[in-house]
């Protein structure tokens, strides 16, 4: 009897219950949608750092992280490898590379730039760079004086393909090195300042110039399960001499992102509150309006017998009716403005110079999470009761005389 009630109560004031449904759809829908907004972000920020040569997991040799000078190299890999081997989970994959602050030159422009000497076919599978050349080829095994560089760089030394690069360095005797290099590919980053700022040759190539011998800067490791990252960096860590090898995960080596990131978890929050605030006054505000045009109706009720509890089930379910509709509705919109989106997503182009500060992507893709929903509808759908509670008790309060006798 009270759910057939309020169903008919909700429809005496149509204009009424449009009013309070449209706030809590446009409540719910602000709260999923600007949502999976951050946590598309938040997920383009992280795939980026990922991809752009960090990996889930990264190996070096202690001191290597706070000096990466040529000094501070691995040399000998094989006991990385190893470990790895022994410790990672099956489909786990991982690359060697050499990685040194270096200057290039040309005829015209000279620039600061990250020397990367890396394994073709492992690093495809690690990083961006396997699918990003846009022009000429990715590297060969064989290449021995092949250089892939951005787009960006060859736009500022005003190059091209099949142009020479000259590149500079420490090697291990702390001499000078350099070596003249020619461009067979270029590369295309997310970001303009990974064009700028990389460039890669062979592992072997670069182990040459720098006198490396079999020496590597770091290994990078891409898991199966991001989930499992701190579990197998634990256990990569655990296999190898803690006072020669240091082992960190994505979170550690990218703390500016890690930041943004749990900045971007305490915003959700508080938006969900600040718009559960709006909405709830809302609420509060139009159930009492209805409760008061009511009163004669629920004086004669208890003068009927209904008893106060009665009518506190009444108004709630009255309200339960309403959070329902207006949350199923709101999470219908959420879900296909997401959808809208999932196939272009936002084009941010014009401010990509602004946003790679941040190391945000050019497009964003909208990006649901199940338990944002659950904590969205869950806040709209209980503390809306729970506001309701006030406008129930004050229709339950009224006496049968003081209600019959209300103008």
């Amino acid at each position: 009897m009270h759910l057939q009630l309020a169903w008919r109560n909700i429809w005496r004031n149509p204009k009424r219950t449009a009013v309070i449904m449209t706030a809590i759809i446009i409540g719910v829908w602000s709260m999923i949608f600007l949502g999976a907004l951050m946590r598309g972000i938040s997920e383009g920020m992280v795939r980026n750092g990922i991809s752009t040569l960090t990996g889930h997991i990264q190996v070096h040799h202690r001191g290597y992280r706070n000096d990466p000078v040529i000094e501070n190299s691995m040399t000998d890999p094989e006991v990385v490898e190893t470990a790895l081997r022994e410790t990672l989970p099956d489909g786990a994959q991982w690359t060697s590379r050499v990685r040194v602050n270096a200057v290039a030159s040309n005829a015209r422009h000279t620039a600061g730039v990250t020397f990367v000497g890396i394994d073709p076919a492992h690093e495809a599978g690690i990083s961006f760079i396997g699918k990003a050349v846009t022009e000429g080829r990715y590297l060969r095994d064989d290449d021995k004086n092949g250089i892939v560089v951005g787009r960006a760089l060859v736009d500022k030394f005003e190059t091209g393909l099949g142009r020479k690069i000259i590149m500079m360095s420490q090697d291990t005797d702390r001499e000078v090195a350099s070596r003249a290099f020619r461009i067979v590919g270029i590369f295309k980053a997310e970001m303009q300042a990974t064009e700028k700022q990389f460039v890669f040759v062979t592992k072997e190539a670069a182990q040459h110039m720098l006198k490396l011998k079999n020496g590597i800067s770091e290994m990078s490791v891409i898991l199966p399960d991001q989930k499992e990252v701190r579990h197998a960096a634990d256990n990569v860590s655990a296999a190898l001499p803690s006072a020669d090898y240091e082992v960190q995960t994505w979170r550690e080596l990218l703390p500016l992102i890690t930041a943004i990131l749990n900045i971007y978890d305490g915003f959700m929050y508080i938006w969900f509150v600040v718009v559960f605030i709006a909405m709830g006054f809302g609420i509060v505000n139009t159930t009492l309006m209805a409760v008061f045009e009511r009163i004669r109706e629920f004086g004669l009720f208890k003068s009927l017998g209904m008893k106060p509890m009665w009518i506190i089930r009444e108004v709630l379910a009255e309200s339960f009716f309403i959070l329902l509709i207006g949350t199923t509705i709101g999470n219908i919109l959420s879900f296909l403005s997401v959808f809208a989106l999932s196939g272009n997503g936002i084009d941010l182009s014009a401010l990509a110079s602004g946003l790679e500060y941040a190391g945000m992507s050019r497009i964003i893709y909208p990006a649901i999470y199940s338990h944002d929903v659950i904590i969205a509808n869950l806040v709209v759908f209980i503390l809306g009761l729970l506001v309701s509670v006030y406008p129930a008790v004050k229709a339950a309060r009224f006496t049968p005389v003081e209600a019959l006798t209300h103008a």
